[in-house]
């Protein structure tokens, strides 16, 4: 019996990759209608999305290759769904954040708050959670862990070192005052084993505090994770006439303080869990402790040491990472009138959009110098005057080409593919009018199962596979009962960024697991109230704020079907 699980097991790419197709040609041949030719797309590639049995990128190609085949869309509407703004839009933030991690900028960020914060457990954790999450709106979830989590191990190892000398010192200086009328203490076997299940916990809880971080961090900005460039991709996509209501501004005002909140009870479910919340031991003071925290700070400061004085190249990639952040927040506040009102509208026409701030600056970073350029002609050494004049830009290509992950912008075109072809071939509408009895359903009470079912779905398959399969969907049902789609979409998009349970769910899971403090019980147990905690964050955030942002308590114009196709 083990023999044929295994032998079916080698042979289970295989079998799902040709037998899929196959298994699902009777769809499109007892109902040939040119929705259901969609649905068997959109099936298929939701089957090898959440399998892997091909790239998920490749994956993301078969619209290019089966909607002109099944007709229903032409080649030169499936392929232009693959560089739209959106794309541009993540491949710019993409690009300075390559820029970022070249010349460790995120790293000097990272130290210098963390020795600001202090080396007390819960504050050390609290800083290392503010770090990670500051830095996860802007570069890659998984570049940031992967630079935060040797730090937390160093620091880790040198703290099980002092405590080590510390014990050895007491017991000899216990054994130099073994005199007549001392006498010595010993630590019960029971004290000692305590102290050793809460030095595992405390590095339990130092590395996953580290990856969710990671995870909630990236919700904040537009740009911080895939599924939120696919939301504003969809809305681009599913309604023309939203008016870039989803823009960076609107974005982070809506997510941030989402983030703040998660970010401070995940501090605090970490603590219960891990620590037991106990302020004498967490905040409080002891020989063995001040050496602990000497020893983590010693650990901060030589790794901070190790980056040498802040450089020329430093100094200008915060420039340009400041001008964009700038640019994106004042192109179209909202609430007041921001540069892009000077001289890039005509009417209802925006001529700059967020991708137009992404893309100057990432051009930006292949034209600033990397260092001083030198102005002294007379006194050059015979070296000095062989170089060229104008000192190598702060990003070169072959830097960009190997270190933009280019699949990501192939997985959001195919996203977006899969859009467009739900439209022109009347999926949208058919789902949308199946899903009419869940009018009956209070909007609060789908909201909150949606966002639970992209929570549970998100922890099997990529982030941005699942909001491309859902969002339509879901956008579909909200125009059918008359609900704002922007009421589901935003929650169901931050849902799909929670996935907390398991190693293999999200690439942060999978570094802070490869360490080997965690079992996979110790991920599931900790990352079913993380998730809990992610759902409830989300549904008080689209119920309050998110409702005057977004204007989310009518149904707009622009979700209006008959609206849009007039």
């Amino acid at each position: 019996m083990a023999s044929a699980l295994s032998y079916v097991s080698k042979f289970k790419s295989f079998v799902i990759l040709f037998a899929t197709p196959i298994v699902l040609l009777p769809l499109i041949i007892l109902i040939p209608a040119k929705f259901v030719r969609c649905a068997y797309v959109i099936i298929l590639m939701a089957v090898y999305w959440c399998t892997e049995v091909i790239p998920l990128a490749v994956t993301s190609l078969l619209p290019v290759l089966l909607f002109p085949l099944f007709k229903i869309l032409d080649s030169k509407q499936v392929c232009v769904q693959y560089m739209k703004d959106t794309n541009m839009l993540f491949l710019g933030g993409l690009i300075v954040a390559v820029a970022v991690e070249r010349w460790n900028l995120h790293k000097r960020i990272a130290l210098r708050t963390l020795l600001w914060v202090g080396a007390k457990p819960a504050q050390l954790m609290l800083g290392f959670m503010g770090v990670t999450a500051f830095l996860s709106m802007w570069i890659s979830n998984t570049a940031t862990t992967a630079m935060m989590v040797p730090i937390v191990e160093a620091m880790l190892q040198q703290m099980e070192a002092t405590r080590s000398a510390t014990e050895l010192e007491l017991v000899e200086k216990g054994k130099a005052s073994e005199l007549p009328g001392n006498q010595v203490i010993f630590e019960s076997p029971g004290a000692g084993h305590q102290e050793k299940q809460d030095r595992k916990s405390m590095c339990k809880a130092m590395t996953l505090c580290v990856c969710y971080a990671a995870s909630i961090g990236g919700t904040a900005t537009l740009t911080g994770t895939g599924p939120n460039v696919v939301l504003q991709g969809q809305m681009h996509e599913l309604f023309p006439d939203s008016k870039d209501i989803v823009n960076f501004a609107s974005w982070f005002g809506f997510a941030f303080p989402n983030m703040l909140i998660m970010l401070l009870l995940a501090w605090l479910w970490l603590q219960c869990l891990f620590m037991r919340f106990n302020f004498k031991k967490s905040w409080g003071c002891g020989l063995e402790r001040e050496n602990k925290e000497k020893a983590a700070y010693e650990v901060l400061e030589e790794e901070y040491r190790k980056l040498g004085p802040f450089s020329f190249a430093e100094a200008n990639v915060l420039l340009c990472f400041l001008l964009l952040v700038v640019l994106w927040f004042s192109r179209d506040p909202g609430f007041m009138p921001g540069w892009l009102s000077i001289a890039w509208t005509d009417g209802e026409t925006k001529y700059a959009s967020d991708a137009t701030v992404a893309i100057f600056v990432a051009i930006l970073l292949f034209i600033v110098p990397s260092e001083k350029p030198k102005f002294n002609f007379c006194n050059q050494s015979e070296e000095e005057r062989n170089a060229p004049f104008y000192p190598p830009a702060l990003l070169n290509w072959k830097v960009a080409q190997e270190k933009v992950p280019w699949g990501i912008v192939l997985l959001l075109g195919g996203g977006f593919a899969v859009a467009q072809g739900c439209e022109a071939s009347g999926l949208s509408e058919w789902m949308g009018k199946q899903m009419e009895p869940l009018h009956a359903v209070p909007p609060a009470a789908i909201t909150l199962i949606l966002s639970l079912l992209v929570a549970v779905f998100t922890e099997c398959t990529s982030n941005v596979a699942t909001t491309t399969l859902f969002l339509p969907i879901f956008a579909s049902m909200s125009r059918s009962i008359g609900l704002n789609p922007l009421y589901v979409m935003l929650p169901c998009t931050l849902s799909a960024s929670f996935a907390f349970m398991l190693p293999v769910a999200t690439p942060p899971n999978a570094i802070v697991f490869a360490y080997g403090h965690l079992k996979v019980s110790d991920m599931v147990k900790t990352g079913l109230m993380m998730n809990i905690i992610g759902v409830f964050c989300v549904f008080l955030a689209v119920n309050t704020w998110g409702r005057v942002i977004f204007e989310l308590d009518h149904f707009p114009d622009w979700a209006n079907v008959t609206h849009i196709e007039t």
